[in-house]
């Protein structure tokens, strides 16, 4: 086995400090060795915290390491693509945080920055390698519910700090993004297609400007999507997946806990008090993890990157149908796109 990789982290965002860096301690194939922030206390203090090596005073800094191989990106959202150029200009692999960029065509020119450098890059939905979701599309596609037909979904969640990013509009601030995109980009993976069209409708909080409660209609070739996401709701997540036989329901889909196993559920509807229901549990695993190792052994060549930017063209372009179906309250197409 090589040595393994070293990733530097973009800045101390949440995610990073309490689930990336932490989750890696744990990874085969990498290793979190530094961290950097604007505020260059800031970044010691969290280096020191989470055990890192090197602590940067500014961006720049952790991109002319040599000593990195690979960036993670976690930054507010206007900032993903501009900053993940400019670490694949530095000869970085980068992992960049989802939503991956603000609109198609902006990650068009992350896709021509990486294909300009050789090197990988990739959008971090850690769903993509969790073993609960892996689980799932396998059950679906080998006929133990029937035929796939349907997807429900809703996450919320209730946020009214005017200081965080998902409330900054100008950031790419809102529930869609934030949160919608995991509906989004788990029906077009389990379903193994894209959509043809979307209905749907968003209400705006008066303040800030962003969407804080969205619902959506994706229809597909072989069913439909339907899911909510909002960020002014208690906190609420669930994925039912239905085919012609039976469904299954994943318990905690997208937050799903590094210490203690997840739960998926098959019902064949027998019996609606649920005495049909059938259990699975999967192994205790932190998906951060999994990821953190999956994208390494494809920055080594061993694997193809779990979650390519092609794919992340089409999430978005699914995205920028609901966004435009909303404004117009009338049912919009999905445009086929391509790098």
């Amino acid at each position: 086995m090589p040595r393994k990789l070293r990733w530097g982290i973009l800045g101390a965002a949440k995610i990073a400090v309490t689930k990336v860096i932490p989750a890696m301690r744990h990874c085969q194939w990498c290793e979190a060795a530094a961290i950097a922030s604007r505020d260059a206390e800031k970044a010691r203090a969290a280096a020191q915290a989470l055990g890192l090596g090197r602590a940067c005073a500014s961006y720049e800094d952790l991109l002319a390491d040599p000593e990195i191989d690979v960036i993670y990106n976690p930054l507010p959202n206007h900032l993903h693509v501009p900053w993940s150029i400019r670490a694949l200009e530095a000869g970085k692999h980068v992992l960049c945080e989802k939503p991956l960029g603000l609109s198609v065509e902006e990650i068009r020119s992350l896709i021509a920055a990486r294909d300009r450098t050789g090197l990988c890059a990739g959008e971090a939905f850690m769903v993509r390698t969790h073993p609960q979701w892996l689980r799932v599309k396998e059950l679906a596609g080998s006929g133990a519910i029937g035929r796939l037909r349907q997807m429900q979904a809703w996450f919320s969640y209730c946020n009214r700090d005017p200081a965080n990013v998902r409330n900054v509009a100008a950031w790419g601030g809102g529930g869609l993004m934030d949160i919608g995109c995991y509906p989004v980009f788990l029906s077009r993976f389990l379903f193994g297609e894209e959509p043809l069209c979307v209905s749907a409708s968003m209400e705006l909080d008066p303040e800030f400007g962003v969407d804080r409660y969205c619902a959506a209609l994706l229809e597909f070739p072989s069913g439909a999507c339907v899911f909510t996401c909002a960020t002014q709701l208690a906190p609420a997540q669930r994925f039912i997946v239905f085919g012609e036989k039976a469904r299954i329901e994943v318990e905690i889909p997208f937050n799903a806990p590094p210490d203690r196993p997840c739960r998926i559920f098959v019902d064949d509807g027998s019996d609606l008090s649920g005495g049909s229901r059938r259990v699975e549990e999967l192994p205790v695993c932190d998906q951060y993890a999994i990821q953190a190792d999956e994208f390494s052994r494809a920055a080594l060549g061993l694997r193809g990157v779990p979650v390519p930017l092609e794919d992340s063209l089409r999430t978005m372009a699914v995205i920028e149908a609901i966004r435009a179906s909303a404004a117009r309250g009338e049912k919009v197409p999905v445009p086929a796109v391509h790098a």
